[in-house]
């Protein structure tokens, strides 16, 4: 059993190839939202032009496409994270609303501080919150081989319903909705694109993409957890501990998630919000990592994608009269074309091949 240099740090061209796939995922996927717009009646052209524009037609909806983004990026980041250890993070979603939780109390309780040390600590106490929640199941696989997809469901479960209890009792705020204490002005973000919801956690996010990266290629710590992921038993043969990766990859995702988490309460909110339900914060950061193949530049590209495409998706309905669910359809198809990444390698290799045929014959 042995773990290769090349698939460790990873060829350009295979990083290339993962490009295409995810390039002609996306355009498979417009192409069949148009066929879907077409058949109820409606122009495609004019449906995807409402899309684009609802982000980029003024800087309003720039900034508004900015907020969509970023939580995105996050919860991207932390199911990337730990799919590069062999782990599936189903329990990005659980960690977010749990770091939205802990940013929230922090942002109200710490009194006395200056901005510049209450936004650092009520940003670490989203993302510590996330850690923890997620070393759960963490230690639950390492200890016992309980697989983290069943765990990580069931503690999406728990943090909805957990901080559900916290916003209707202990931590109620001076409101009749669920929600808790507006958090302090010394612990929110700077919005720098009035009147817009735009503000600095977006490059925090950026930022944060940029950290995730050094780790997984720079550091010891990061290519035991990619060694971890392509083989497991082969890198417990050359003396990493793969116990005690899978738990510190599952709690660094937890904590990129939760931060996530705590930049939209902090720079958005301003308050811990109970909707009822899930964010699909979580659950869309699992398309967008296979979309950027858990790279954090895909991540990134993925997340801006889903952002826009979620800003868009109102504008696209008023505009040109198409249901906001052509969307939704959409994003489906891109995971399918993803999913079914086999196909399409084959379509590229089979196109390469017949472009070598014709390269050959005119050479002839």
């Amino acid at each position: 059993m042995t773990i290769s240099s090349e698939r460790l740090q990873g060829s350009s061209g295979h990083r290339w190839e993962r490009l295409w796939v995810s390039l002609v995922a996306v355009l498979l996927a417009l192409l069949v939202g148009a066929v879907v717009i077409l058949w109820a009646g409606r122009d495609p052209i004019l449906a995807y032009r409402a899309l684009w524009e609802a982000s980029f037609g003024s800087w309003r909806g720039f900034g508004e496409a900015l907020v969509s983004i970023t939580p995105l990026i996050f919860t991207g980041l932390s199911v990337a994270f730990c799919s590069r250890t062999g782990l599936f993070n189903i329990g990005a979603e659980g960690q977010f609303i749990i770091g939205q939780m802990g940013a929230a109390i922090a942002g109200y309780m710490i009194t006395g501080v200056p901005a510049v040390v209450h936004v650092p600590l009520a940003l670490a106490a989203g993302a510590l919150a996330g850690a923890l929640w997620a070393a759960v199941p963490g230690l639950l696989k390492a200890k016992l081989g309980a697989h983290e997809v069943i765990n990580t469901i069931m503690m999406n479960y728990i943090a909805l319903y957990f901080t559900h209890y916290l916003v209707i009792g202990p931590l109620k705020g001076h409101s009749y909705l669920p929600v808790t204490k507006q958090v302090l002005e010394s612990a929110r973000l700077w919005r720098f694109l009035p009147p817009t919801r735009a503000n600095i956690g977006f490059f925090i996010a950026l930022a944060t993409a940029g950290v995730v990266y050094f780790i997984l290629w720079r550091t010891t710590l990061g290519y035991e957890c990619r060694a971890v992921g392509l083989n497991a038993e082969a890198a417990r043969y050359a003396g990493i501990n793969v116990e005690r990766n899978l738990v510190v990859s599952m709690m660094i995702g937890g904590a990129l998630a939760g931060m996530g988490g705590a930049v939209q309460v902090l720079g958005v909110q301003h308050r811990f919000y109970d909707l009822f339900g899930f964010t699909g914060y979580g659950f869309d950061g699992i398309a967008v990592a296979m979309l950027g193949s858990n790279h954090p530049l895909g991540v990134i590209a993925g997340a801006s994608l889903f952002g826009i495409m979620a800003r868009g998706s109102q504008n696209m309905q008023s505009v040109a009269q198409v249901p906001q669910e052509v969307v939704g359809i959409v994003q489906a198809a891109v995971i399918i074309f993803i999913a079914a990444d086999y196909i399409i390698r084959r379509l590229v290799g089979w196109r390469r091949s017949q472009k070598a045929g014709q390269r050959l014959v005119e050479a002839q």
